[in-house]
């Protein structure tokens, strides 16, 4: 039975000498949909038209040179010897939270320069990262790569699993934990929680939810797997960062509560930029501690 499992054939098609893998057309098409949420959401909300349009264009850029940077980064002696295949991204090795580094520092200054709070476009954005690493997860899946360590066939029927799953997870001549899968579930929580708690949570504070809420399940799925970049033996990168993002996170939380009475995301419409903050700080007294 076991010899006649196949494994999912990373190709979708080809044209031509070119293959076209499904790992770059889920992250493509995740980007696509995280695209589509963000821009109705930005609309709605009464932004300018275009808005979106504009920043994902740049953020999509710098999300994927960031992606593709920290992991070569942490694989430095291997690219040095093979620097052709730094390029090579449609085989993986995308490492989120270098797309998470870099989608965030080209919204920081597209919104700078713009003159829009980066915050309430956080905001916006968040469910979409969200929905992206869902649909980008798949493409690791269908690689047979980021998972975790190996269990029984059995464990895996005993997750009630469908069947291409489990033959999936079929590497090797053993069975894997289907860290993939672990993670996009914990993200489609996130998803949920997110869209419903947004409109009560104040500016800034539902990109810092996502930030901590992702950071939590990543540390603890990241321990469970076999192929984790390391800092130093022992020491994994993405458990590290997700420490980090944490404790971050949580201050600027609680440094913004302390500073600002700011507005609940749902009584925000069009651009809640720094002059607009500015005037409520005034006529409310906003910034506490001062007079």
């Amino acid at each position: 039975m076991l010899m006649n499992i196949q494994p999912l054939d990373p190709v979708a098609f080809s044209l031509g000498p070119l293959d076209i893998h499904w790992y770059g057309i889920l992250i493509a098409g995740g980007m696509f949909l995280a695209y589509l949420l963000a821009n109705y959401e930005a609309n709605r909300k009464g932004l300018p038209e275009g808005t979106f349009v504009d920043l994902m264009f740049y953020i999509i850029i710098a999300s994927l040179i960031g992606a593709r940077l920290y992991y070569v980064l942490f694989n430095f002696e291997y690219y040095v010897s093979n620097p052709m295949n730094i390029i090579r991204v449609d085989q993986g090795g995308m490492a989120i939270h270098g797309g998470l580094i870099g989608g965030f520092l080209a919204g920081l200054i597209y919104s700078r320069v713009k003159g829009y709070s980066f915050m309430q476009i956080a905001d916006i954005a968040a469910p979409s990262i969200l929905l992206g690493q869902i649909i980008g997860r798949i493409g690791n899946f269908i690689n047979q790569e980021a998972h975790g360590g190996e269990v029984t066939r059995e464990f895996l029927e005993s997750l009630f699993l469908p069947e291409f799953i489990i033959n999936q997870m079929y590497i090797d001549g053993a069975y894997y934990h289907p860290t993939f899968l672990y993670e996009s579930v914990w993200n489609i929580v996130g998803l949920i929680i997110i869209l419903l708690v947004r409109p009560h949570l104040k500016i800034g504070q539902s990109i810092l939810l996502y930030l901590i809420y992702y950071s939590i399940g990543r540390y603890f799925i990241e321990g469970m797997r076999t192929d984790s970049l390391m800092v130093t033996e022992g020491l994994r990168a993405a458990q590290m960062i997700s420490i980090l993002i944490i404790v971050g996170a949580i201050a600027v939380w609680i440094y913004r509560n302390w500073k600002y009475e700011l507005p609940k995301y749902k009584d925000v419409n069009g651009v809640f930029n720094h002059q607009v903050k500015n005037q409520a700080t005034a006529q409310n007294g906003k910034v506490k501690g001062k007079k």
